[in-house]
């Protein structure tokens, strides 16, 4: 989901809320909630655990339709890298993942190669090279 996070979507964060720290986390994966409030922190009811989240400024407003907001939630599942790092996702990452570093407020982030593993033959034939960072 995080390749269809657009920078609109965002566009109303105010920062991101890390409820752990990041720094030995290789991604994390992203996605859009709908929740009550702006602010605080959201409930989670996936298994795993919540990693961040992000908080809107005062100025955000609710959706017409359903009253609640729309605001990015980081998580991680138990056989993600970081608790399993010779299982599924040892050279490569799910399709929501990004690297944490490379995430800020209204800022989607991206996929790099700390996240997403080496290149696939099929991207080294292609040229498709992801940054370092």
């Amino acid at each position: 989901m995080s390749g269809l996070i657009g920078p609109e979507q965002i566009a109303q964060e105010c920062r991101v809320v890390w409820l752990e720290d990041i720094t030995g986390l290789d991604y994390v994966r992203q996605s859009l909630e709908r929740l009550q409030n702006r602010q605080g922190r959201p409930p989670y009811h996936r298994d795993g655990r919540m990693v961040g989240y992000a908080v809107l400024g005062p100025g955000a407003r609710p959706s017409r339709a359903s009253g609640t907001f729309l605001r990015r939630v980081f998580w991680l599942l138990p056989h993600d890298r970081d608790q399993q790092p010779d299982g599924s996702y040892a050279l490569s990452s799910p399709s929501e993942a990004v690297d944490p570093r490379t995430l800020a407020p209204r800022k989607p982030g991206h996929r790099t190669l700390r996240s997403a593993g080496p290149p696939s033959a099929a991207m080294r034939r292609l040229g498709i090279l992801l940054p370092e960072s």
